[in-house]
């Protein structure tokens, strides 16, 4: 019978609208949700502070950044590469006196094996009629010894916890890994360099009607070459040798002409063109990522 039957009474009595109902009210399972417009930072805001850049730079990959936050990024990421570094060597530090401290206690101990040898040749006289006090006085002297030798030094005052991993007496530190002293862009991923970062020029519309600040207009800045409105939905680009912000319409119908820079006169190739990511429009043929995820236990119902 197919799905649709008449008689298809076989589907499951927990529906999915119900359960996808109990999970939203109990808080289980993970929460999807659809960006809108205004979550979504516009073309020319700042890829980390999601306002409108004073001094905007931009990466090879495409994404506006203000000067003072990708700055301030990379310099915490050297700090922390410091402190990682420094305490990467103390471990490499310990392990190699450690090491030299084993190859030490290694050539005690083949010492007194030696020594006990040796003296093992001459022989004892035994005391045959030694009493049974004496004896017993003597095992529980050399076991108190014992005890005393396997809780020697640190141990004596923290002794093994068997409950709890890090505290076993089979536990051991764990290892820093040496860490990696590139920095990676906090958006694309990829390796960022600050002589990567290319300052841009934006040109401000010319407006003398509008007495708003340049905050608090919609639109802002327009072509440096054809004086059109840039918005959202632009497609625009940046002249890698002035920085320069144009779009992608004159990109393709003068720039790659005669591969001039329309205002200066520069030589141009492909590499010196990168597109700028397009800002909020809320659609999904522009915009990536529009679906926002968070992860919540996980309501299992058979």
């Amino acid at each position: 019978m197919t799905r649709h039957g008449n008689n298809a009474t076989n589907s499951s009595v927990y529906s999915y609208s119900e359960r996808k109902k109990d999970q939203k009210q109990a808080g289980y399972g993970t929460e999807k949700m659809r960006l809108g417009k205004d979550a979504i930072k516009g073309f020319d805001c700042c890829s980390l502070t999601l306002q409108p850049t004073s001094r905007p730079v931009i990466s090879p990959q495409g994404y506006i950044f203000d000067k003072e936050a990708i700055y301030t990024f990379i310099l915490e990421k050297k700090n922390t590469y410091s402190k990682k570094m420094k305490e990467y060597e103390r471990q490499k530090e310990a392990e190699i006196k450690e090491f030299r401290d084993n190859a030490t206690q290694e050539e005690e101990d083949a010492k007194e094996r030696f020594e006990q040898t040796e003296k093992n040749i001459v022989t004892k006289r035994v005391d045959a009629f030694k009493t049974g006090e004496a004896s017993t006085s003597l095992s529980n002297n050399t076991s108190e010894q014992l005890w005393s030798a396997s809780i020697s030094g640190d141990r004596k005052r923290a002794l093994p916890s068997f409950w709890l991993p890090s505290m076993g007496p089979q536990a051991k530190k764990s290892k820093v890994v040496k860490p990696d002293k590139t920095v990676y862009c906090p958006i694309s991923r990829k390796p960022l360099r600050v002589k990567d970062l290319i300052p841009v020029v934006w040109t401000e519309v010319r407006d003398p009607d509008n007495k708003k600040s340049m905050i608090a207009r919609e639109e802002r800045y327009q072509c440096a070459v054809t004086g059109d409105t840039l918005n959202n939905s632009s497609h625009c680009a940046v002249l890698k040798p002035t920085g320069h912000v144009v779009t992608m319409e004159c990109v393709e119908k003068i720039i790659k002409k005669d591969w001039q820079h329309p205002l200066t006169g520069q030589t141009l190739t492909q590499k010196d063109i990168i597109p700028i990511g397009r800002g909020a429009t809320g659609f999904s043929a522009a915009n990536d990522e529009l679906l926002a995820e968070r992860d919540r236990p996980t309501m299992a119902i058979a």
